[in-house]
């Protein structure tokens, strides 16, 4: 048994001071090693190991061996009010990390905050480290590409660009996430908003006037979610692959923008028996309020990609017909 491993040393230590180990994942194999030696004793209650005190001294000479600072971890842990258990080590450990802070920014990138208030930048950062960074804000910092219409100006503190000029060398532009939290803001004609799940279509569908083509890939939407809060009520559509991942993926944006149109064109039935891919669908996943070619792929076990309709000039066109349908509905209501 390797008793230098930080669970196998907590759970001697926490046997040295409570008399008593509770069986945890974490601490399993340190547990089932002490059942086995005559130092513990089973209690009578289920899976708890009891010290017998006459063997006390052998299992203080293993902690010196294995773990000389013992004694100085058991003071800073009873110092805090804090168990020798793993919940306890966690905590006394991000407190101590926590204390040796350097003056932060306004905003951290989540990996860098995660490598100073947790053991390492992938670590999950709980409520206790999030407070730890005080008026700091963690970001995931990512960023959205926006194919964006002629007059379309981004406004932020520092400044204005038009980004149909920068889209016009570039081809398209790039957000980050960082200056949509500082406020920034569009202003031009929008005439509607196209959500494209894959990045081919999003490169390759014809441009087509006043509409604002905006990249999400799959769930990382975090960003995009960001974007659209600042269109107000300009119609968002969203054009994605007809799966079951694509039916959870507007299911999803819909719950950030309830008003979300799917566009799920007519035409599109007619590649199913040329593209259609075969493909499991879920019993538990909710169609009732997905397009009526969805559930007849689902009916047949089919799958459809959003590929083959990028440079159809159907697309377009349908796209327009929604856009004249927006334009009827503001004019009605």
């Amino acid at each position: 048994m390797n008793w230098r491993s930080q669970a196998a040393r907590l759970a001697l230590l926490e046997l040295l001071v409570r008399g008593v180990l509770k069986r945890r994942r974490a601490q399993e194999s340190a547990w089932d090693a002490l059942d086995e030696l005559p130092w513990t004793r089973r209690t009578g209650r289920r899976d708890e190991l009891g010290l017998v005190e006459d063997r006390r001294h052998e299992l203080v000479a293993v902690l010196n061996r294995v773990w000389p600072d013992w004694g100085n971890v058991l003071a800073a842990l009873t110092a805090r009010g804090l168990a020798p258990t793993p919940d306890g080590w966690n905590e006394l450990d991000d407190a101590q990390r926590a204390e040796g802070l350097p003056q932060l920014p306004d905003r951290l990138n989540r990996r860098t905050a995660a490598a100073l208030v947790a053991p390492h930048s992938k670590a999950t950062l709980t409520d206790r480290r999030l407070a730890a960074l005080g008026d700091a804000e963690a970001t995931h910092d990512g960023s959205v590409r926006l194919r964006p219409p002629q007059g379309l100006v981004a406004i932020t503190p520092q400044g204005r660009v038009d980004l149909a000029a920068v889209a016009s060398v570039l081809g398209e532009v790039s957000i980050p996430e960082r200056a949509l939290n500082a406020g920034l803001v569009l202003e031009g004609p929008i005439r509607a908003a196209l959500l494209v799940e894959n990045l081919g279509v999003f490169c390759d569908l014809r441009m087509l006037e006043r509409w604002l083509l905006v990249h999400v890939p799959g769930w990382d939407t975090a960003t995009v979610a960001r974007l659209v809060e600042r269109l107000g009520h300009v119609p968002v559509v969203h054009f994605g692959d007809l799966d079951p991942n694509g039916v959870r993926i507007v299911q999803h944006l819909r719950g950030l923008r309830p008003d979300l149109r799917w566009f799920v064109p007519e035409f599109w039935g007619e590649l199913v028996d040329a593209k259609g891919l075969a493909g499991a669908w879920p019993e538990d996943l909710d169609l009732r309020a997905t397009p009526m070619l969805v559930r007849k792929l689902a009916s047949r076990g089919l799958w459809l990609e959003q590929e083959p309709l990028a440079v159809d000039p159907r697309t377009s066109a349908a796209l327009e017909a929604l856009a004249r349908e927006f334009i009827a509905e503001e004019t009605s209501s």
